[in-house]
């Protein structure tokens, strides 16, 4: 199994859309796909149907003390979405709280990687759409994936706001087996615009082994898609938005046949055995 994060500590960059691109995409080439919604405000949940104030299991029993969470509880928060091969584990706004609490539960930062170790074998991808804030959750899921995928809008504000995602990263990087890999993904550009070409260009110079070498460009149709509920496969294979997102997949797949630091099977994290590895440590 291989689980990838999403995340930018700035909201409004593309997160649950690329979550939601990315995973039926994986799962249209017969991949079974896991997204984890890790935001309070449940962007992904929504999209699929899913209240964060009514949803009776969600990603917060995902939370629960060590030992605690049991498989019954762990898949009643497994919802399928319609599309083959694709399931979405929804947000609650319950997830608001772990913060007072997280702090006096020992082994808290690692509750999402002893929750997919239970689901090693029933998922080959999961990708986690994480919060823009710095917290539990962010934490968590950093913690628990083995590459993660950052989404810049293309413009002043959110490049300017790259620089926090990075530091936290570098923070999280001193508690892990080996430093987790990364891209950044300029998204919501538009070519006829001097800013958003000005900041896709400032990416490539700043960070060039970081950056794809491509981007992620407006498009209607990704909306639409939300709004309908529905994959932006299932709307429109051929859109420009699909086709920017089937090319950025193909580089995350290469990126991880070629990557020494994560070879699939790896728990990338200290204190969690998954079970390919055998590899235990301290939570």
């Amino acid at each position: 199994m291989r689980v990838w994060a999403v995340a930018n500590q700035k909201g409004g960059v593309g997160k649950t859309t690329t979550t939601v691109a990315l995973a039926c995409l994986l799962a249209d080439q017969g991949q079974r796909v896991l997204m984890l919604d890790l935001d309070p405000q449940s962007s992904l949940g929504s999209y699929f149907g899913h209240s964060p104030d009514e949803v009776p299991r969600s990603a917060f029993e995902w939370f629960a003390s060590p030992g605690q969470l049991n498989d019954e509880t762990l898949f009643a928060s497994i919802r399928e979405t319609g599309s083959p091969g694709l399931s979405v584990v929804p947000g609650s706004t319950a997830l608001a709280t772990l913060e007072r609490s997280a702090v006096s539960v020992e082994g808290m930062g690692l509750a999402i990687s002893r929750a997919l170790a239970k689901l090693w074998d029933r998922y080959d991808y999961v990708i986690i759409d994480s919060p823009p804030t710095l917290g539990v959750l962010l934490i968590n899921a950093l913690a628990a994936c083995q590459r993660l995928v950052i989404p810049v809008q293309t413009e002043f504000l959110a490049i300017k706001g790259v620089e926090r995602m990075l530091n936290t990263l570098q923070m999280v990087n001193r508690s892990r087996r080996q430093p987790l890999p990364y891209l950044m993904v300029p998204t919501l550009f538009d070519r006829r615009t001097q800013a958003s070409v000005t900041s896709y260009r400032h990416m490539r110079k700043t960070w060039p082994e970081h950056t794809w070498h491509s981007a992620i460009p407006v498009d209607t149709r990704l909306r639409d898609a939300s709004s309908r509920g529905v994959t932006p496969l299932e709307l429109d294979r051929e859109s420009r938005g699909i086709q920017s997102y089937s090319s950025l997949l193909k580089t995350l797949l290469q990126l991880d046949l070629t990557d020494s630091g994560a070879a699939p099977g790896v728990s990338p994290v200290s204190g969690v055995a998954y079970p390919q590895t055998g590899m235990t440590g301290h939570a």
